[in-house]
């Protein structure tokens, strides 16, 4: 059975979150071997009763090959904090989600986002700022992270996709479930060009005490948060606190004194907040002019242990596969792949009859670091 489901299943058990779950993991070794431990070993690791209780009933209950063939039969991808391509910028927050599930794909230029949130209520002054502020960013490379509610979140992320930018929606639902309804064009359009995202199981109906937790994954993606216009009360506001929280930056554009949409972002400013009143504001702030340099490092830069060791391996010299696999101590099969990956990354240059050279670029920047 794939590791993964074990992650899958301790997810479905109420009262087990990223603490508790590290504490079973520190404990047992691996959820593998928890997940068919008894009970006593639970009650061993310092887990109360009743969440004991609750895993005793799901492990019941759920059948995991049933459960991973319906994720894999909705093409949904599973990630957990194992795997190298878990979001840097979330797995930094303190209790980043041990499991996310992904309609679409999250990528490496997707570390440089933005969060654009607000009311649900939008005036015509606020629907016409967040376009531009969801327009300049998807122009310039930022990844636009908002959370598919009617009003601000649906217009930055469709003027995103517009601008040919990326673009993700964090749900408080599963992921296979579109809320609000009228938004199920616009998920399948983000899915596309970005990622719906949750760390609810899939089926999950929307409910209102899910939302304020989803926000801190909103936040826990992006750089900075913008909060275009949010009322005294607004979950806006929740993800603005989740930002700070998390030693992100959080930008408030300034309302009318008059309106209700601005005593949010107002007080927001009073608090704090950088005052928004130029687009490329955020892009100073962040340096996210470098955004183009930024993300070809990144992108030539070892993405994991086995590409690092091949490109340990390679110079300006060609070397066969079979001598690759010799030096790395790597199944052909697994070289092959990953040599695969780095050629189409513009790491490695296959220059005939199998033979590979390191990019110049990329070894540089890896000696570099």
């Amino acid at each position: 059975m794939d590791t993964k489901a074990y992650w899958v299943g301790f997810n479905l058990v109420k009262g087990i979150g990223a603490v508790r779950l590290r504490q079973i993991i520190d404990f047992f070794g691996t959820l593998e071997i928890a997940w068919n431990s008894p009970q006593e070993g639970f009650l061993a690791a310092g887990l109360p009763s009743k969440v004991v209780e609750n895993f005793q009933q799901v492990r019941r209950q759920v059948d995991l090959d049933l459960i991973m063939a319906n994720i894999e039969k909705k093409r949904i991808k599973v990630m957990t904090w194992e795997d190298s391509e878990y979001p840097r910028r979330l797995k930094e927050i303190n209790q980043a989600p041990p499991v996310l599930f992904i309609n679409g794909s999250i990528n490496v230029e997707d570390d440089w986002a933005v969060a654009v949130v607000g009311t649900r209520r939008v005036t015509p002054y606020g629907r016409q700022v967040t376009a531009e502020i969801a327009r300049f960013l998807a122009q310039n490379g930022v990844t636009v992270v908002s959370g598919l509610a009617r009003g601000v979140d649906a217009i930055a992320h469709q003027t995103a996709i517009q601008a040919g930018g990326r673009t993700i929606a964090v749900l408080g639902n599963g992921v296979d479930v579109v809320y609000p309804p009228e938004h199920r064009k616009l998920a399948s359009d983000i899915a596309l060009q970005g990622a719906l995202v949750s760390d609810y199981p899939l089926g999950t109906p929307p409910d209102g005490v899910n939302f304020p937790p989803r926000n801190r994954i909103i936040s826990g993606l992006s750089l900075a948060t913008v909060v275009v216009e949010a009322g005294e009360k607004s979950g806006a506001l929740i993800t603005a606190e989740f930002a700070v929280e998390q030693g992100r930056d959080v930008f408030a554009v300034p309302g009318s004194i008059l309106t209700p949409q601005s005593e949010g972002t107002n007080r927001l400013i009073e608090q704090g907040a950088r005052p928004l009143l130029k687009m490329a504001e955020i892009l100073d702030a962040l340096k996210l002019e470098q955004i183009p340099e930024k993300q070809l490092t990144r992108k030539l830069n070892p993405a994991s242990a086995v590409e690092k060791n091949l490109l340990n391996c390679l110079s300006q010299d060609p070397m066969h596969v079979d001598e690759l696999c010799g030096l790395s101590g790597l199944p052909i099969s697994q070289v092959s792949a990953t040599l695969t990956m780095m050629e189409l990354k513009g790491m490695v240059t296959q220059v005939g009859g199998m033979n590979y050279v390191a990019a110049r670029e990329a070894k540089g920047n890896y000696l570099a670091k």
